[in-house]
């Protein structure tokens, strides 16, 4: 069976890959991740393509390990591996806890790689790993340190994945949207410190930055970034120093 899995696939940009892949009709079943089972059961009345729920925790690695034991059962072939799963903490480091630190770190960057790993032997010639990093990882960023971080992971990563991948006829894309219309800034914004981020300019939807993603997978892109302002902004962030990118986020934030 000629599958695709998507990970947070309850809301977002997740939730806008599984709509998007099913209209596209390419593969037979959708296997979608996210702690809300009744969301993805929603979703499932929405596409065509058939849903199978997996209402995993990430963070959780018995649930990547079952996952695991599933796919080696049954051994589908993966043409498109979406991770969608991921989460920010607005905040200097006085005012993110220890916590949410390290569950960003465990989510953001352990669970995608180990889901990755996961998928990796399943995955079909002609296949797509579609990542999701961020603007945030072109540079550090103050009051998102830990987010950028995991971000730079993700897109250095995903990259060198690309290469060695490429091998085997398989395409790794780190996609690296700016500031998005999604759930991801009530999380990120609660209790969030008075020096946070505040100011969120030039806002994309996510069916825009799914479209583009998807596209730029088929190109065999190792890089996907939506927007003007977005290419603009990888634009300067590789000619300037990191020093004076840093002094102007903390101007415009």
């Amino acid at each position: 069976m000629k599958i695709a899995i998507i990970t947070g696939a309850s809301s977002g940009m997740g939730k806008e890959f599984v709509k998007q892949v099913s209209a596209q009709k390419c593969v037979e079943q959708i296997w979608v991740i996210a702690r809300r089972k009744e969301r993805l059961e929603e979703l499932a009345q929405e596409v065509q393509t058939p849903l199978r729920v997996f209402a995993y925790d990430l963070t959780d690695m018995s649930h990547i390990d079952a996952l695991k034991q599933v796919m080696d059962k049954e051994k589908p072939g993966v043409q498109l591996l979406a991770n969608c799963s991921g989460f920010a903490k607005f905040g200097d480091f006085e005012q993110v806890r220890e916590q949410d630190a390290l569950a960003m770190i465990d989510l953001d960057v352990r669970a995608l790689v180990a889901l990755t790993m996961a998928c990796i032997p399943h995955m079909l010639p002609g296949g797509h790993i579609i990542q999701i990093a961020s603007t945030a990882a072109f540079q550090p960023l103050p009051d998102m340190n830990i987010y950028a971080a995991s971000k730079a992971f993700v897109l250095s990563y995903s990259r060198a994945l690309n290469r060695e991948l490429g091998k085997k006829g398989v395409s790794v894309t780190a996609v690296c949207p700016g500031w998005t219309k999604t759930e991801f800034f009530d999380v990120a914004q609660k209790n969030a410190s008075k020096g946070a981020v505040k100011n969120f300019l030039f806002l994309s939807k996510p069916e825009n930055v799914v479209a583009r993603a998807l596209k730029d997978a088929q190109r065999e892109k190792d890089v996907s970034v939506y927007g003007i302002f977005n290419k603009l902004h990888m634009f300067f962030a590789k000619i300037l120093p990191d020093s004076s990118i840093m002094t102007f986020w903390n101007a415009m934030k």
